[in-house]
């Protein structure tokens, strides 16, 4: 995740106090004063640049399936220490323990991406390149810097089209819940909170509507974080830990175990998948 939201925090401001009216000025100078509270907090102790784990996994089982992973700095593993804890090669491994199928882990995922980055991360690919099963995690930074959650849905509805259009089934892992963030204080974390959940909920109806399949990050590993946030989270408080990374990986087996067609199992709470479209839409 960016740290641009607190940076940028002076706008936040800015606008809650054109609704507060009167009290615009006190909101203002309250987030103003937050924000260089958080700046001072988060500094850049993991640097910007994640560990490289893409190669080959479970090779003993020959032909392996193409699984791609796109998004922002936890879809890269910003905060693990060694690149087996990072999500992709966590992910990866517990793919071919439960699929005993080979694994090759492309990561197009970038340190600050937001939605409207993921079409470049793709075009970063080699042209020849066709995966078979891509997750994307992203959100963070959209709501850091205030993107609209309809601009941010529109940019995931394209990149899933693209997706498709290489021949890949897709996994979206929503936004987390940026309520267990607990070294951003009031009135802050709240404003994070609400804009993350509400860009959650975008990204799943978004992801379902568009043939992929969804898993909402903050009801299945939110718990975890908002209970134990010293083993979860990495030293700046902001990243996942190794552990953080190794929880997130579990959550998202199952759906990326049915895109690949290898769960014929229920999915469990909190995965959302395809066929779910006319539910959703029978419902509007």
């Amino acid at each position: 995740m960016s740290t641009s939201f607190w940076l940028r925090a002076g706008g936040t401001a800015g606008a809650l106090g054109a609704i507060a009216g009167a009290g615009a000025w006190t909101a203002k100078t309250v987030l103003d004063r937050q924000a260089a509270h958080a700046r001072h907090l988060i500094g850049k102790p993991l640097g910007e640049e994640a560990l490289v784990a893409d190669r080959t996994f479970g090779k003993e089982y020959g032909d392996p399936v193409e699984l791609l992973l796109l998004g922002d700095s936890t879809a890269a593993g910003l905060g693990a220490e060694k690149p087996k804890q990072t999500l992709g090669a966590r992910l990866s491994k517990r793919v071919v323990k439960r699929s005993e199928r080979s694994v090759r882990l492309t990561t197009g995922a970038r340190v600050g991406s937001e939605s409207s980055m993921l079409m470049a991360q793709i075009e970063g690919l080699p042209r020849s390149y066709r995966p078979d099963v891509a997750v994307i995690l992203v959100g963070g930074n959209d709501v850091t810097h205030r993107v609209p959650t309809t601009v941010a849905a529109k940019h995931l509805a394209e990149v899933i089209e693209e997706l498709h259009d290489l021949g890949a089934e897709v996994v979206v892992g929503t936004c987390p819940d940026l309520r267990a963030l607990e070294q951003v204080p009031q009135p802050l974390r709240s404003l994070a909170s609400r804009a993350s959940r509400q860009l959650a909920e975008a990204q799943r109806r978004t992801a379902i509507a568009h043939g992929a399949w969804a898993v909402s990050l903050a009801d299945v590993v939110g718990p975890f974080f908002l209970t134990n946030p010293d083993e979860m989270f990495s030293l700046d408080g902001f990243h996942p830990s190794p552990s953080g990374y190794k929880r997130t990986a579990k959550a998202l087996v199952p759906s990326v175990l049915a895109a690949m067609g290898a769960h014929d199992e229920e999915l469990p709470f909190g995965h959302h998948a395809p066929w779910e479209r006319a539910a959703q839409e029978a419902q509007e």
